[in-house]
Order: structure tokens, then C-alpha cells, then sequence
């Protein structure tokens, strides 16, 4: 009898365990489209002919689809099933591929990075959810991980593996999409065999309309992480739309793949650090990733005016460390905090304040660049990330106690 429920309780850590795997893989494929695209941005401009500033706004139009995810469909998964949910999200990550493939001109990838964003922002918030409930135990600074790290995986395989496919092979506008529209579906297969952790799931319950969701006995807590999210989405996010272009015309590297090797140098470092740096508590996580974001703002403005590799690496891993260490950490507080039947539309409100901060500032920089300069469009915002990092990091020291 004893080795029977040995075994019983095996095949159920072992199903757990297969859960955790899926839902990781739904994480990374789909924050792996935002990524996709990045070593081919020059090349569509280059074909469709349009100017840095539109760049930067289809860079930036993925965060409309994120926040309209999380704004109308944030308590989604808490009421149809996490499942349902996620099969839904890939849903419209396969359109949003389809629309990349096909596309024809600068409509076309406007269409393509919102449903990105669309279906990101859906499958993000339903799947830290989910992972928040198939831990081990409870163990939300275990979900965080695999969340977190999973996402920058995602971000970092896809960014190579399209450098390379543009690089070395036919078809580089459409080959990665056609690979990543394999991985996707072969993802769903597995989401359809998970587990589903809501209780009575009821699809008739979902309601689409604006809501946010945020317990008035949480939200003192929520505000650190919620500050640390948006700052470190605004740095990755000026980090990733400036790169390709201080690749280009100040290092004067013309390479397809190099794009996609600097963004997996920095997901796989951000990977590293959050595995690397789970024994420190969440918000010690939070206080050094906004110490870290000021040299880190600054070194790539420096790698932008000295046109140095070496120094552009730099600021690759500088940039790395603090979102490695600001994203677990911010990430974990929003699993702790919130109420198991809110916990996906906690998370989505998380997701808000990531996603609104990387778009806003970028827009912000295109829009100055076009005015004066790019040098001192990046350097303004430096400034601005600078005194936003101060300020949060002060008050999130006053409040060690919430």
C-alpha cells in the first residue's frame, strides 16, 4: 500500500512538473514574437521606406495590444479556465505570425505588433497566474522564477534564431515566422494536455470591459513593484529599439545576426541573474535593479557616442543585470500580494505599468529625435530614467516595512 501511494504521489509530481514545463513554454514562445522581428526592423525599412520615427511608433504599437489585453480580458482566465485562456492567446500570436509573413507595407506592421501585443499581454498575464498555482506548495518566489526567466528565454532564443535564419538563410522577411508558427502550435498541443487550476471555469462569465483590478488592502504594496516594472520596461525598451541603429551607423555593422546575438546576450544574462539571485528577498531584488538602472542608462548613450563594442557589451550586461533583478523581484511581490480568486487580474495590472513603460518612453524619444537629434533625444531620456530610478529608489526605501 505504501508503495503505492509512492507511486501515486510520483505520477502527480511528475504531471506537476510537466505542467510547470508547459506553461513555462507558453510564456517564453510568446513574448519570444516581440523579439522575432527586431534583427528584420532595418530590413523592412529598407523595403518599405519608411522613416526612424514610424519605426519607433511600430516598435511602440505593441503596447497597445498588450494593454488592451489587460485591460479587457485581465480577469479572463480567472473565470473561463487558464487554459481556455492561454489557447486563446496563441490564437491570436498565429494571426498576428500570419500577418508578418504577409505583410505588404507599414499597415501591415502596425497590424501585426499589436495583435502581438494582444496576444503577449493575454497569454503573460494568464500564465503567471497559472504558475503562481501549479508551484510547488504555494511557493510564489518559485512561479516568479519560472515565469520571469522563461519570458527572457523566450526573448532571447527568438531574437538569435531570426538574426540567424536573416543572415544565412532564403526567405529572411518570412522564414522565422514560418519556424516560429511550428513552435507555436506544437505549444498549444501541450496547453491542451495541462492541467487546469480554476475551480468551475465558466465561459459565459467573462466580461469585457475596462476593469483593473487592484484590492484597496493591497495597494500600498503594489506600488514599489509596480514602479520597478516600469522603469526597467522603459530601459529594455530603449535598450532595444536604439541597438539595431548604434549597430548600424555608429559601429558601422551591418550583420543581420549581430542584432539578435546582443539581445540574447542580454535575455540570457537577465536569465542567469534571476536564477542566480533567488536567495535575496523581493525587495532588495527591487532596490538594486533601480540603483543598477543609472549606469545602465548611461552606458548606452556612451556606447551610442563612443561607438564601441566593447562598451555597447557593457552596457548589453549592465542593462541585463538590472532587469534580471527588478522583474523577478517586482514580479514575486504581485504573486504574494494578491488574492488567489484576483490573481491573474493583479498580475495583468502589473503587466499595465511593464508594458505602458516600455512604449511611452521610447514614443517619447522618437518624437525628439525627429525634433533635434538622436544623441540628444537619448540623452534626455537617460536624464529622465536617471531621476526616475532616484526618486523610486527613495521611496522604496522609506517603505521597507509594507
Amino acid at each position: 500500500m505504501a508503495r503505492l501511494d509512492a507511486m501515486r504521489t510520483r505520477q502527480v509530481e511528475l504531471r506537476n512538473t510537466a505542467a510547470l514545463a508547459a506553461v513555462g513554454m507558453l510564456v517564453a514562445v510568446a513574448f519570444g514574437l516581440s523579439t522575432v522581428i527586431t534583427p528584420l526592423y532595418l530590413m523592412y525599412q529598407e523595403a518599405f521606406g519608411f522613416s526612424q520615427l514610424t519605426l519607433t511608433l511600430i516598435y511602440a504599437a505593441y503596447a497597445i495590444g498588450n494593454v488592451v489585453a489587460l485591460l479587457l480580458f485581465g480577469r479572463a482566465s480567472d473565470r473561463a479556465g487558464r487554459r481556455a485562456t492561454a489557447l486563446s492567446a496563441v490564437g491570436v500570436l498565429i494571426m498576428a505570425t500570419l500577418v508578418f509573413m504577409f505583410a505588404r507595407g507599414v499597415t501591415w506592421l502596425y497590424i501585426g505588433r499589436i495583435l502581438s501585443g494582444l496576444g503577449i499581454g493575454l497569454a503573460s498575464g494568464t500564465g503567471n497566474a497559472w504558475l503562481a498555482e501549479l508551484a510547488d506548495k504555494g511557493d510564489k518566489g518559485y512561479a516568479a522564477i519560472i515565469g520571469t526567466s522563461s519570458n527572457f528565454i523566450g526573448i532571447g532564443l527568438a531574437a538569435l534564431l531570426s538574426g540567424l535564419l536573416a543572415q544565412y538563410a532564403p526567405w529572411p522577411l518570412r522564414l522565422s515566422f514560418a519556424v516560429y508558427l511550428v513552435v507555436v502550435c506544437a505549444v498549444a498541443v501541450l496547453i491542451w494536455l495541462t492541467q487546469e487550476t480554476v475551480r468551475h471555469p465558466d465561459h459565459r462569465r467573462i466580461e469585457i470591459r475596462p476593469q483593473l483590478a487592484l484590492p484597496r488592502n493591497i495597494q500600498a504594496q503594489f506600488v514599489a513593484p509596480a514602479i520597478t516594472g516600469f522603469g526597467l520596461m522603459a530601459l529594455v525598451g530603449f535598450y532595444a529599439s536604439l541597438m539595431p541603429g548604434i549597430l548600424l551607423h555608429e559601429l558601422h555593422i551591418e550583420a543581420r545576426a549581430a542584432a539578435g546575438a546582443l539581445l540574447f546576450e542580454l535575455a540570457m544574462i537577465v536569465a542567469l541573474v534571476i536564477v542566480a539571485t533567488q536567495a535575496l528577498s523581493s525587495r532588495t531584488s527591487m532596490l538594486w535593479s533601480l540603483a543598477l538602472m543609472i549606469p545602465a542608462a548611461a552606458a548606452i548613450v556612451t556606447a551610442q557616442i563612443s561607438a564601441s563594442l566593447w562598451v555597447m557589451l557593457g552596457a548589453t550586461a549592465v542593462v541585463a543585470i538590472s532587469a534580471g533583478l527588478g522583474y523577478r523581484g517586482s514580479l514575486q511581490v504581485v504573486n504574494e500580494i494578491a488574492p488567489a480568486d484576483q490573481r491573474a487580474a493583479v498580475v495583468s495590472t502589473y503587466f499595465v505599468c511593464c508594458f505602458v513603460g516600455n512604449a511611452l518612453p521610447v514614443i517619447g524619444v522618437g518624437v525628439l529625435s525627429s525634433l533635434t537629434d538622436t544623441t540628444v533625444a537619448d540623452i534626455a531620456f537617460s536624464c529622465m530614467i536617471t531621476t526616475f530610478a532616484v526618486v523610486a529608489l527613495i521611496f522604496g526605501s522609506m517603505h521597507r516595512s509594507e
